[in-house]
């Protein structure tokens, strides 16, 4: 069974993107890894190359972000898939994780197992992967609704694969890809850095989704980004991946959560006492079908 992966990334440094920690991640489980470099500004693409000089598995793609795909951060499925395609469909599987997206060790048995299992199963074209969402540090994971619970990380490489909207899933030539799920999980990062880093982040990246003006009268002007507001936050009592541990170990801000400053409404309050009864979140966005 040969295994492919691929990503791409953007300016890593001055976001705090854990994209090393990510490709470190992938490594263990397959034979190729693609990193599209995106023109960034702030050395990552020497950064990234420097680190894993060693690595002969990983092949570096230079890219240049079109700045103007902003509806709906169409940007970011033009750069997925630019990494997909250049990876080339000599594999059984590929995998696709984001720059702030990283695999936790324990879980590569579970994977392997699942790729293996329905290798010769052509109905599954994709895999569910569980996701931990992690909110002002690495102690909190994000329960509100907005916060996808699974999402698409492992396919078939099919040759009408496609990154979908801003590349939270995907799709075969339109279509919704038909997946089974497994217990592997995704640790999500992106809402966990230095506020003046997350200020610097929420004030760029909305650019990538609306206009200048847009952007100039919803988006707060301030020194650092205040954590908080209405989410509903869990504890996380479990382990993170192991090559997180460095980045962990540097923290340096302070993140407190207020449970009582949440406010949810009727409808959410409803929601959410289904979902912990029954387990099963009713309503919820699915961009796949699954068997």
């Amino acid at each position: 069974m040969r295994v492919g992966g691929f990503t791409f990334v953007r300016n890593a440094l001055r976001y705090d993107y854990p994209i090393g920690e990510s490709i470190e991640s992938l490594l263990p489980l397959v034979d190729t890894l693609v990193v599209l470099l995106g023109n960034s500004e702030d050395g990552t693409s020497e950064m990234l190359r420097q680190q894993f000089a060693h690595e002969s598995r990983i092949r570096w793609v230079d890219s240049v972000w079109d700045d103007s795909l902003r509806e709906g951060g169409r940007v970011l499925a033009v750069e997925t898939d630019k990494a997909y395609q250049a990876l080339g469909r000599e594999f059984d599987w590929v995998i696709y994780l984001q720059a702030d997206e990283v695999l936790h060790q324990n879980d590569y048995t579970e994977l392997r197992r699942a790729m293996e299992q329905q290798l010769s199963n052509p109905k599954v074209e994709g895999l569910l992967l569980q996701y931990k969402h992690f909110y002002g540090s690495y102690d909190y994971i994000g329960m509100n609704r907005r916060w996808y619970r699974r999402e698409i990380r492992v396919m078939r490489p099919l040759p009408g694969l496609h990154a979908w909207r801003d590349a939270q899933g995907f799709r075969c030539d339109g279509r919704k890809l038909r997946v089974k799920s497994t217990m592997a999980r995704v640790f999500h990062y992106g809402w966990v850095k230095n506020p003046l880093q997350q200020q610097d982040k929420q004030v760029n990246f909305n650019r990538l989704w609306h206009s200048d003006d847009y952007v100039q009268q919803n988006i707060a002007v301030r020194d650092a980004y205040e954590y908080g507001g209405n989410e509903q936050l869990d504890t996380f009592t479990g382990s993170h991946p192991a090559v997180m541990e460095k980045r962990i170990a540097r923290q340096d801000w302070t993140f407190v959560y207020k449970p009582r400053n949440v406010m949810l409404t009727r409808r959410e309050k409803l929601l959410l006492f289904w979902e912990q009864i029954t387990g099963r979140r009713v309503f919820e966005y699915r961009n796949y079908t699954e068997l």
